[in-house]
């Protein structure tokens, strides 16, 4: 009974998660579209409210809560160009998170990063980038700094499948093998690239397989079961802690297009009927249901459409930054040499 009700409290810890970034992407999508009225905010004729290119993670949450759950607060952690639900299962601000979206001065990059270099350094997160494979290296050196300080904090690094046929992948997973470097690699595998479908571009058994080549212990996983992600990626981030990496190849899908403007419609309308029918939040929603937790799901559900309409009524009323800061954060080319 009392291993029941741990299952259980854990799950529901996990489904909170997911909760939590599906409503995010969901609001933020509707926001880049122009309309957020299915949160509680008035719809009108007026310019999105999120700016330039927003790429959702909608039906990838497992990965990255499965993950985050056994992460510790100083681990740290870099993501890619789409970021949002890693950086809110780190445990980031939801509303500095919408705030940062929107522009705003108090997001948590002053409104300077958007969408696809969102970061929060207060909980460990270094940032997502809009260059695919870019975190790859970005993770190594950080597990190198880790390691010459001697702390016992790790690195998860998540990238997409696209990224394993990029330099950096076998650059940054041969430098970490070889030094003996505390970073879980996450190749977080939505199975397209862009618009084409990974299959078609990507030789051999893909990136598990790739990492062993190296000598890197490396696992499989349904990455649309949380709990199985959650207890593979345990089992590596205790690994990982001992200072010799690990890859986790977790098989998602991304339910949305490419961008939040794109219908997608390049993929096979069947393929993604199947895939939703997949929903990692469903099964979760079933599982505990099965385990006679309807009733919190469903409170879990209402509490976080309190949180994300209190996010973007915060983001709404947000100051814009003021024009000076426009020459914040810059590289300085020193004192007028280059005039």
């Amino acid at each position: 009974m009392e291993k029941q009700a741990g299952r259980s409290t854990r799950l529901l810890a996990l489904y909170r998660t997911m909760a939590r970034i599906r409503a995010f992407e969901d609001a933020a999508e509707a926001a880049s579209q122009g309309g957020v009225q299915a949160w509680g905010i008035e719809a009108s004729a007026t310019p999105a409210k999120v700016r330039g290119p927003l790429h959702l993670s909608t039906g990838q949450e497992a990965v990255a809560a499965g993950v985050c759950i056994n992460l510790r607060r100083d681990d740290l952690l870099t993501s890619t160009h789409r970021g949002h639900g890693h950086t809110l299962a780190k445990g980031a601000d939801m509303a500095k998170m919408m705030c940062e979206l929107y522009g705003r001065a108090t997001g948590c990059n002053g409104g300077k990063g958007g969408s696809m270099h969102i970061a929060d350094f207060g909980v460990g997160m270094l940032g997502a980038n809009g260059v695919v494979a870019a975190g790859i290296p970005i993770a190594t050196g950080a597990a190198q700094a880790l390691k010459l300080q001697g702390r016992d904090s790790i690195v998860a690094c998540f990238f997409g499948d696209g990224a394993i046929n990029r330099g950096p992948f076998l650059e940054g997973l041969n430098w970490a093998q070889v030094y003996g470097l505390p970073v879980l690699f996450v190749c977080e595998d939505n199975r397209i690239a862009a618009t084409t479908p990974t299959r078609s571009l990507t030789a051999g058994s893909g990136a598990a397989a790739r990492a062993r080549s190296l000598g890197i212990e490396a696992h499989e996983v349904d990455g649309n079961d949380v709990e199985a992600v959650d207890h593979v990626a345990g089992e590596l981030v205790t690994r990982v802690r001992t200072g010799a990496p690990a890859l986790l190849h977790a098989i998602t899908y991304r339910i949305k297009g490419h961008v939040s403007v794109d219908p997608g419609l390049y993929r096979d309308a069947d393929e993604v009927e199947q895939a939703r029918q997949d929903d990692p939040l469903l099964r979760l929603r079933a599982l505990l249901a099965s385990l006679g937790e309807a009733a919190a799901t469903a409170a879990i559900d209402g509490e976080v459409n309190g949180e994300i309409a209190q996010a973007l009524a915060t983001a709404d009323a947000a100051p814009w930054p003021a024009a000076q800061a426009a020459f914040g954060d810059v590289i300085s080319t020193g004192a007028g040499q280059w005039h």
